[in-house]
C-alpha cells in the first residue's frame, strides 16, 4: 500500500521567526537610510504602498528602491533558510534536516548491508547543467555584491560580537547596500557570449569547487553512521554547461567560441588545482628525521620527485621533507599542463594518481587528518571537475543540422525533402555505406561549414586530456529518428569514422506531440545497427532530455506534467526491450511553467523505475545565482539533489501504479488541454498577449547574448517558451502555471460524481505526481493577481477582443482557485505554504504597485516614441521578477 504523502508545515521555528523578525528589521533600517541620504524624495514614497507611483524620470529612484528592498529580502530569506538547517542539525543530528544524505540512509531498507549499499551508491550520478538561457535579469556586478552582503549576514550570527563590532559590521552591510544603490541593477550592453563565459565559472570559484569536497564529507559520515565502515566515493556529481554550446537560436555561439569557452574553463580549474596543491605544500612541513614513512609509501613519493628529472633541485630545496618536494613536483607539472609544454599530465588519471599516493602516505604515518584537510579534497575536485570544470555540452535545432544535411546533398544533385520516404532511404542508405562521397567545403555556405567544422572539433576534444571536456550532442525538436540519423551522417560527413561514432546525440523532446512520437522514434531509430552501436554506452544507458517549456506552451500545465511522466514510462518500456536504460535529463526552468518545482517532491513524483541513480537537470538563469551563488547554498543544494535521487533507487519491490489514477489523470491532462486549447484558439488571441504583456518590451532587457529577435510573436508557433512565461508572469495573469486546472476538476467532478470526489480526494493524498500538480497550481495561483491582470487587459485595443479572452481567464481563475480549496479543505489560497505566503504578502504591496505602473508605462510607451518611458519600463521589469523571484 502506498502510504499518505506527509504533510510537513514548511515555517519557521518560533525561535527562527524572531531571528528573521529582527535580521529583516535591520537591513530595513540600513535600506531606508541609504535612501534618505540618496534620494529622500523617495522615502516618503516607497512607505506607503497604496500610493501610485509617480511617472517618467521620477520613477526611477523609486524602483531602483524597491528593487533593492527585493534584493535584499531575498538575501535575509537565503541567511534564514542556511541557520534554520544549522540549527536543525545542531539540536536533532543530521537525520533530522530534510534532503540530507543522512535523512536518506535512515530511510534505507534496514536490511541493506553495507555491500549492497556500496554498489547502488556507485551507480549514483547527478548532473546539474547551468545554461546560459536569457532569464537572469541581474547585473554580475550586482549578484557579486549580493554575495558579500550574504557573507556579512553569515558572518554576524555569530554571539561573540561586541556592540562595536556588531555596528561595524552592519555599518559595512550598509555599504554594500549603498554600492547597489550607485551601481544600478540596469544592464547598458547586451552581455558578450565571453560575458556570459564568466559568469557561469563565476559560480565555480565562489562556491562550487569548494561545495563538492564537503559533499563528499557528509556522504562518508553518513554512510559511516549507517554502515559502520568507510565507504569508498565515487564522484557523486558530475556538472555540465550549455554557456558556449548552445548555439540554438544564438548565432554567436561558433566555433571559436566553444573552443574558447572549453579553454577558460579548463584554465579555471587547473588554476584552481595550482592554488591548492601550494597552500598544501606550504602546510605539510613533515620531515622524514622525526617521522618515517614506511618504504613502499616512501618509494612511491621518490618516484613522484624523480619523475621531472630534476630531483637533486627539489631535494635541496626542501631536504628530508618528501611531502613538500613531491606536492612541488605536482606544482610544476599542473603548471606545464597550463603552459601546455614541459611535463605535463597528459590524463586527469595522473594527476588524481599522485594525489593518491600522498593521501596513503599520510595515512600510513597515522596524518590521516592532514589528509582529508589539504589532499583529499583536491582529489575529490579532480575526480569530479577533471580538467574541464564543467562537460561542455552542445546544442542545434534540427531545422539547421536538417538544412545541412540537404544543402550536402545537392552537390550531387537534388536533394529528397525531409519527411519523404526518398529522405529517409537515403538517409539509412549512406550511413550504411563504408566510405561516403567527399564533401566540397569550398561549395558550402558558412553555415555549412560551421557545423562541419563543429563536430570536427567535438572529435578532437575527446582526444585531448579529459575526454569528458566535451559532452554529448543535443538536437532540439528531435521530431522523428531521421532527424538524428541525419547528425550520425554530418558527423560522418565530418570524418568521425563508419563502423561506430564517437559522438552521443540525445534527442530532446520538446513539443506535446514529441513527446508522445517518443517510444516510436527510439523503436525506428535502434533498427538502423550504425546508431544502435553508437548509441550503446557501457551498461547500456542511453540519455534522454525532456522539455518543459514547450510542452507547457502547447498544453498547458496539467497536460505537459503528465505527457512528460507518460513519456518517460514509455520511453523505459520500449528501450527496455533493447536490453537498455534511459538517463532522463530534464530541460526544467525556475517558474512552475517551466518545470520549477522542490527538487526532493519533483524526483519523488516521477515515475517509478524511471531513475536508475542518474538523473540530469538544466540550472536556468536566477536559478544558478539562487543556488550556487554562495558554498552553503550551493552544498545543500547539491545534496538535497543526490540524496533525493539516492533514495528514490529501487531498494525495495514497488507497487504497481493504480489504474484508477492512470484513468484519472489521462482525463484530467484531456480536459485540461481542451480547455487551454479554447483559451489560445481564441480570436485575436495573440494581439491580446502582445497588447496585454510587456513581451514586446522585454526585448529591451538585455538578458542574454541571443538576438532580441527571439521575442515577440506573429502567431502562435512564433511564441518561444522564455518570452511567453516571462510576459504571462510580469503582467500576473501566470496563465501558464493553472489554466485550465479548475475547468478539469469541475468537468470530472460533474461527469464522475460521488466516485470522482472520492478518487480525487484519494489522489491527492496518495499520488505524488498529482499532490504535485496540485501543489504548483496552488503556488501559481498565489503569485497571480486578477485585479492587476485586469488593468493589464485595459491595454487591449480591441474591446470586444479584451473582455472576451479576459473574460475566460478570470473565470477560470475563480473554478481553479475553488478547485484547490476544494481538494486542499483550506480558507485560503497558500495556506499550506506559509513561508512563500509571509514572503510574497511582505512584498505585495510594493510589487502590486509596480504593476499599476507598468502598466501606465506601456501604455505611454505605445502612444509615443519616446525614451522617457524606456528606463523605468526596463526596471520595472527587473522589480517584477525580483519580487515574483523568478523571470520564467
Amino acid at each position: 500500500m502506498i502510504r499518505a504523502l506527509p504533510h510537513r508545515p514548511e515555517g519557521l521555528s518560533p525561535q527562527e521567526q524572531d531571528y528573521a523578525d529582527l535580521l529583516r528589521q535591520d537591513l530595513y533600517a540600513l535600506w531606508q537610510s541609504v535612501i534618505v541620504q540618496r534620494a529622500p524624495q523617495v522615502a516618503p514614497l516607497i512607505e506607503n504602498p497604496a500610493e501610485d507611483l509617480p511617472l517618467g524620470e521620477a520613477a526611477i529612484p523609486c524602483l531602483q528602491a524597491i528593487n533593492i528592498w527585493f534584493q535584499l529580502s531575498k538575501i535575509i530569506d537565503e541567511n534564514v533558510a542556511m541557520r534554520d538547517r544549522r540549527q536543525a542539525e545542531a539540536r536533532h543530528g543530521a537525520a533530522a534536516v530534510d534532503g540530507s544524505f543522512a535523512k536518506a540512509m535512515e530511510d534505507l531498507d534496514p536490511e541493506m548491508t553495507g555491500a549492497a549499499f556500496s554498489a547502488t551508491a556507485a551507480q549514483l550520478s547527478v548532473g546539474p547543467t547551468l545554461t546560459a538561457h536569457p532569464t537572469e535579469a541581474k547585473r554580475v556586478t550586482v549578484l557579486e555584491i549580493h554575495r558579500r552582503i550574504y557573507r556579512l549576514l553569515v558572518a554576524l550570527e555569530a554571539q561573540r560580537w561586541t556592540p562595536r563590532e556588531r555596528e561595524d559590521m552592519l555599518l559595512d552591510i550598509r555599504s554594500e547596500i549603498d554600492l547597489l544603490w550607485m551601481t544600478g541593477e540596469l544592464r547598458l550592453e547586451r552581455p558578450s557570449l565571453r560575458d556570459e563565459i564568466e559568469w557561469g565559472l563565476q559560480f565555480f570559484r565562489d562556491s562550487v569547487y569548494d561545495a563538492v569536497p564537503q559533499l563528499f564529507e557528509r556522504f562518508v559520515a553518513a554512510a559511516r553512521d549507517r554502515f559502520g565502515d568507510e565507504m569508498a566515493v565515487t564522484p557523486c556529481v558530475r556538472f555540465h554547461s550549455w554557456i558556449g554550446g548552445d548555439r540554438d537560436g544564438n548565432p554567436n555561439v561558433t566555433t571559436t567560441a566553444t573552443r574558447e569557452a572549453l579553454s577558460r574553463a579548463r584554465l579555471t580549474i587547473l588554476e584552481k588545482y595550482l592554488d591548492s596543491v601550494r597552500a598544501a605544500a606550504a602546510k605539510i612541513s613533515i620531515t622524514s628525521r622525526i617521522v618515517a614513512i614506511p618504504q613502499p609509501h616512501e618509494a612511491r613519493l621518490r618516484a613522484i620527485i624523480t619523475h621531472t628529472g630534476q630531483a637533486e633541485r627539489h631535494q635541496n630545496r626542501n631536504p628530508g621533507e618528501l611531502f613538500r618536494q613531491a606536492l612541488t613536483v605536482i606544482g610544476d607539472r599542473l603548471a606545464a599542463t597550463i603552459q601546455g609544454a614541459g611535463r605535463v599530465y597528459a590524463t586527469v588519471a595522473q594527476f588524481v594518481a599522485d594525489l593518491q599516493v600522498l593521501d596513503d602516505a599520510l595515512v600510513a604515518i597515522g596524518a590521516d587528518r592532514l589528509a582529508e584537510r589539504h589532499l583529499r579534497p583536491i582529489r575529490w575536485q579532480a575526480e569530479t571537475f577533471g580538467f574541464r570544470t564543467a562537460t561542455l555540452d552542445i546544442r542545434q535545432n534540427s531545422t539547421v543540422t536538417t538544412a545541412v544535411l540537404a544543402e550536402i546533398w545537392s552537390q550531387w544533385g537534388t536533394a529528397p525533402g525531409w519527411g519523404s520516404a526518398e529522405w529517409s532511404a537515403r538517409l539509412r542508405r549512406e550511413l550504411a555505406t563504408p566510405d561516403l562521397l567527399a564533401v566540397n567545403r569550398s561549395k558550402l555556405s558558412p553555415d555549412a561549414r560551421e557545423l562541419l567544422d563543429l563536430l570536427a572539433l567535438m572529435r578532437e576534444a575527446q582526444l585531448s586530456d579529459d575526454p569528458d571536456a566535451i559532452g554529448p550532442f543535443i538536437l532540439s525538436m528531435s521530431r522523428s529518428s531521421d532527424d538524428i540519423l541525419g547528425v550520425y551522417l554530418l558527423a560522418r560527413y565530418a570524418g568521425l569514422g563508419a563502423e561506430k561514432l564517437d559522438l552521443r546525440v540525445v534527442p530532446l523532446f520538446e513539443t506535446i506531440d514529441d513527446l508522445r512520437r517518443a517510444p516510436a522514434v527510439f523503436e525506428d531509430l535502434l533498427a538502423v545497427p550504425l546508431a544502435q552501436r553508437s548509441l550503446k554506452s557501457p551498461g547500456g544507458l542511453i540519455e534522454v532530455m525532456l522539455g518543459y517549456s514547450d510542452s507547457n506552451k502547447d498544453g498547458g500545465f496539467i497536460c505537459s506534467t503528465w505527457e512528460l511522466d507518460k513519456a518517460q514510462r514509455r520511453i523505459t518500456e520500449t528501450l527496455a526491450r533493447h536490453d537498455l536504460r534511459p538517463v532522463f535529463f530534464h530541460g526544467r526552468g525556475g517558474s512552475v511553467s517551466r518545470g520549477g518545482a522542490p527538487t526532493e517532491r519533483a524526483i519523488a513524483a516521477q515515475p517509478l523505475g524511471t531513475i536508475h541513480g542518474r538523473l540530469r537537470i538544466t540550472e536556468q538563469g536566477e536559478v544558478v545565482s539562487s543556488k550556487y551563488a554562495n558554498r552553503g547554498t550551493a552544498l545543500n543544494q547539491l545534496e538535497l539533489l543526490a540524496s533525493s535521487v539516492l533514495s528514490h533507487m529501487q531498494t525495495r519491490v514497488q507497487p504497481a501504479a493504480n489504474p484508477e489514477h492512470i484513468d484519472a489523470l489521462e482525463a484530467l491532462s484531456g480536459l485540461s488541454q481542451t480547455a487551454y486549447s479554447t483559451l489560445l484558439g481564441q480570436p485575436g488571441f495573440i494581439d491580446y498577449f502582445q497588447q496585454a504583456s510587456p513581451v514586446e518590451e522585454l526585448a529591451m532587457l538585455r538578458i542574454g547574448s541571443r538576438p532580441a529577435r527571439r521575442f515577440g510573436a506573429k502567431s502562435l508557433a512564433d511564441l518561444r517558451a522564455i518570452p511567453w512565461v516571462f510576459a504571462w508572469s510580469q503582467n500576473r495573469h501566470l496563465v501558464t502555471g493553472w489554466y485550465g486546472f479548475g475547468s478539469a476538476i469541475a468537468s470530472f467532478r460533474q461527469v464522475r460524481g460521488k466516485d470522482g470526489d472520492r478518487l480525487l480526494s484519494e489522489m491527492f493524498t496518495r499520488h505524488r505526481l498529482f499532490r504535485l500538480m496540485v501543489d504548483e497550481v496552488e503556488k501559481s495561483l498565489l503569485l497571480s493577481n486578477m485585479d492587476i491582470a485586469a488593468a493589464y487587459a485595459g491595454l487591449v485595443e480591441d474591446a470586444a477582443t479584451r473582455d472576451r479572452i479576459f473574460g475566460l481567464v478570470r473565470a477560470e481563475h475563480e473554478r481553479s482557485t475553488s478547485a484547490i480549496l476544494d481538494l486542499t479543505e483550506n480558507d485560503r489560497i497558500g495556506e499550506r505554504f506559509p513561508n512563500m505566503r509571509d514572503r510574497f504578502e511582505r512584498l505585495q504591496p510594493q510589487l502590486n504597485r509596480i504593476n499599476r505602473l507598468q502598466v501606465e508605462l506601456l501604455g505611454e510607451a505605445r502612444r509615443q516614441t519616446t525614451t522617457r518611458t524606456v528606463v523605468p519600463l526596463m526596471q520595472s521589469m527587473n522589480c517584477i521578477a525580483a519580487g515574483l523571484g523568478w523571470t520564467g
